[in-house]
């Protein structure tokens, strides 16, 4: 980039590692959510161990608010440079922490209560980074260039997704299954100390944010930032209209096109796991070039007219988009789903992502669900079991998994894609469509976190909203969209929640959502 200095630059890439370590240790917790739930949980129970290590995933995601409103009125009231090095040394401290942990067999109960500690101060110190960052980085930004110059900041959540989904792969490359469960597991944590002496060292280089430097001079800090924020109605709404339109619509359109196309490829589309695996990291590399051309874009024609594009082309386009990757991915399955009747028939039939499954109803709800076949629930005859009717008169009584596969099997489902039938091409293309809609949001998304709002407040009035949104809308999704789908008896059924949530972010957006590619910075 023309124009940058050396301050700035520096400034780029110390922001920009610091993010990326926070994401890495923060997803690699996920990444290794299965492996936890046997390590540190009781071993009698493996499917509650699970939903207590996903439940302790979810945890870091629910304090980000918290931490993002602490530290964020530290650093509105003592400057933006000593929260980035108290974040990341936090981050990086409990991440290595994580890696010397005893498990639940060496210390009983007290190893899950300490991963769970962990775990808080992990999202504690995500909450003050993300979202601050951006602040920061913004204010260090040359005039007529904050799109271009920020935009790589967004980058930095898919690259720490794909080095620790790569470093992992290659561990189990080179161990067994006894020694990756032994000791294998904690070399990521481990190695987050290297990454953190390197963030570490470039941060405590950095200078403190020049508007902020500007506040301080003038002596015009605030001394109670959130508390101004809430009293203020103008920085109130702003808050509502990144919580509503800009941050949700990012954290949603991520989740369709980075998480749930991949879920979907696999359990619905039922393509195999590494081809799935393959086309969604392909199309995810186009995020970086284009991510960084919305960024740019931005600084021409405006903030806002390409946020708007990136909300209404991701919510007129998901839906088709998914429906389109099963009619190319299994054609098979896709006339299955369009020619066979499955009914079933049961009474409490109440699943939930949130609990376990409770009874046969349930169980069957979970199955065919899980395993992308389309039903409908009836009332349960009088005198019946529970059961699941195929076209006719074939019938399963109660849960009966295997004999169901069977019967289903005999009614044209395929337990996995014909490779001669799946179009490659047709599911790349497709998948970049929700990718452009992401990237559209994300390339100015950075800039206008801090555009939104005044010098004396902007670390606050950014930062909670922003992670309040990727909790509580981006978080949810996984949890709506499942729930909503076995409610339905359809998969496509859960798609209806982001793209709800993307129509009401677009609707907020051309009502309310300012211009603000060439506000003053300063207050």
């Amino acid at each position: 980039m023309q124009d940058i200095t050396k301050t700035q630059r520096k400034v780029v890439l110390a922001a920009c590692f610091g993010t990326f370590l926070e994401w890495y240790d923060f997803l690699t917790f996920a990444s290794l959510a299965t492996y936890f739930s046997v390590l540190f949980f009781p071993p009698e129970n493996p499917t509650a161990a699970l939903l207590m290590s996903l439940a302790t995933f979810g945890v870091g995601m629910v304090v980000r608010p918290l931490g993002s409103a602490l530290f964020g009125n530290l650093a509105d009231r003592f400057g933006r440079r000593p929260i980035f090095i108290a974040t990341i040394s936090l981050m990086g401290i409990t991440t290595f922490l994580v890696g010397l942990l005893p498990t639940y067999a060496q210390i009983g109960i007290a190893a899950p209560l300490l991963l769970l500690l962990l775990r808080l101060l992990q999202g504690f110190a995500v909450g003050g980074e993300i979202g601050g960052v951006a602040v920061y980085l913004t204010e260090h930004a040359p005039h007529g260039k904050r799109g271009v110059y920020t935009s790589v900041l967004q980058l930095m959540g898919p690259l720490g997704i794909m080095v620790s989904t790569f470093q992992i792969v290659l561990l189990h490359m080179f161990l067994d299954d006894p020694a990756f469960n032994e000791w294998g597991w904690r070399i990521p944590f481990l190695f987050s100390a290297v990454l953190l002496f390197v963030s570490i060292k470039t941060r405590m280089s950095l200078e403190e944010s020049p508007v902020f430097r500007q506040l301080q001079a003038e002596g015009a800090v605030s001394k109670a930032p959130l508390r101004e924020c809430l009293r203020d109605r103008h920085t109130l709404g702003r808050m509502a209209l990144l919580f509503f339109c800009i941050s949700a619509g990012g954290s949603l359109l991520f989740f369709s096109s980075q998480v749930y196309a991949n879920v979907f490829l696999k359990s619905v589309v039922r393509l195999d796991a590494q081809l799935a695996s393959t086309l969604v990291m392909t199309s995810t590399l186009l995020l970086f070039p284009l991510t960084i051309f919305c960024g740019w874009l931005s600084d021409k024609v405006g903030r806002r007219p390409v946020l708007l594009a990136g909300l209404i082309l991701g919510a007129i386009t998901i839906l088709p988009v998914f429906k389109a990757l099963q009619h190319y991915g299994n054609p098979a399955q896709e006339r299955f789903n369009r020619d066979v009747v499955v009914a079933l028939y049961g009474t409490d039939c109440n699943y939930s992502p949130f609990r376990k499954a409770a009874n046969d109803c349930e169980r069957n709800q979970e199955f065919l669900t899980r395993n992308g076949v389309s039903y409908t629930l009836q009332a349960q005859p009088s005198g019946r079991n529970v059961m699941v009717n195929l076209v006719g008169n074939t019938e399963v009584a109660g849960f009966q998994p295997a004999e169901l596969t069977g019967q289903l099997k005999a009614q044209g489902w395929v337990e996995k894609a014909d490779s001669a039938q799946v179009n490659r091409l047709m599911l790349f293309l497709l998948l970049i469509v929700p990718v452009v809609a992401v990237a559209l949001i994300t390339g100015p998304q950075t800039a206008v976190l801090a555009e939104l709002f005044t010098a004396r407040t902007r670390y606050s009035a950014a930062a909670v909203p922003h992670n309040l949104s990727a909790g509580w809308i981006g978080g949810l999704s996984p949890f709506m969209v499942t729930l909503l789908s076995v409610q339905a008896g359809d998969a496509l059924a859960g798609l209806w929640y982001p793209v709800g949530m993307l129509i009401l972010a677009s609707v907020v957006g051309l009502l309310f959502l300012p211009e603000t590619r060439d506000v003053h910075l300063g207050h």
